[in-house]
């Protein structure tokens, strides 16, 4: 099943709506789809679709500081992913 792509005030609209979206990469990077919300609108129910039909890592924006402050540290120390996707 193909669906139609939006535009950026689309997504955005529906993002200040609470809704989830999905972004995709181009085809030339990882070739995928993040399924996106703002995090004010999280709920245990859209943690629950993400993990059960995104099938992948669900993630979060954070800055440096906050990051500190909650003692978190990246996944890993060395980076060698292709994209250098920093986790």
């Amino acid at each position: 099943m193909t669906y139609p792509i939006s535009s950026i005030e689309k997504g955005i609209a529906h993002i200040k709506a609470g809704k989830l979206i999905v972004v995709t990469d181009d085809k030339n990077r990882e070739n995928e789809g993040d399924l996106i919300c703002a995090s004010q609108s999280i709920t245990p129910q859209k943690i629950n679709f993400m993990s059960k039909y995104g099938r992948g890592l669900v993630c979060v924006s954070l800055t440096a500081n906050r990051m500190e402050q909650l003692r978190l540290r990246p996944m890993v120390e060395d980076n060698t992913s292709r994209t250098r996707t920093p986790f």
